[in-house]
């Protein structure tokens, strides 16, 4: 492990993202390997399948944060939600039509946020979050997280996110994620 020091961050667009497929992977990996996520490497490789086709989305963006000697320890990104999202259909219990009402602008889907252990509870997290939403244009957020993660889902309840359902979006075998939202304005 590299000694700690500053944490750089670093914005990237959908291009940019891709070119540092190796340093998101990396993050992912050991940030979702761990309970209550235990990510297999066949799960990360299909995460990985789909990550070209998340980055060429209009409005992706990207944050990833490294060390000083550019070693990776956080990503986030996402990308805002188009009028035809399949995200609402996937929870268990359906919202009223103004909450799901989307527009490609309206809401962000924040797919990903993740930081591998050591570097945890020093705030980057907070950082590549506020980073990755300054200037979005969006009024809101939308995320899933997994319940057991409680670390990850108090920070989100810090941050001002509410539930607002619960989702199985992997299919029905898959575990139910709550549907967290961040209202911006």
């Amino acid at each position: 492990m590299t000694e700690r020091g500053p944490v750089v961050l670093e914005r990237l667009d959908g291009a940019g993202a891709v070119r540092a497929t190796d340093a998101f992977r990396l993050v992912y990996a050991e940030a979702f390997a761990e309970p209550p996520y235990r990510e297999t490497a066949d799960g990360v490789a299909a995460a990985f399948r789909r990550f070209p086709d998340h980055a060429g989305r209009s409005g992706f963006r990207a944050v990833l944060a490294r060390t000083g000697d550019g070693e990776p320890i956080g990503m986030a990104y996402g990308f805002p939600l188009l009028a035809d999202t399949v995200w609402w259909d996937e929870l268990t219990e359906p919202v009223p039509e103004d909450v799901r009402r989307e527009d490609g602008h309206r809401t962000f889907g924040l797919l990903e946020l993740a930081v591998r252990g050591p570097w945890r509870g020093q705030g980057v997290a907070r950082r590549l979050h506020g980073t990755l939403l300054d200037s979005i244009g969006a009024e809101r957020v939308l995320l899933n997280v997994h319940p057991a993660s409680a670390a990850a889902s108090a920070a989100y309840r810090a941050w001002g996110y509410r539930k607002v359902g619960a989702a199985g979006p992997w299919g029905a075998a898959a575990d139910l994620y709550d549907v967290m939202l961040l209202d911006l304005v």
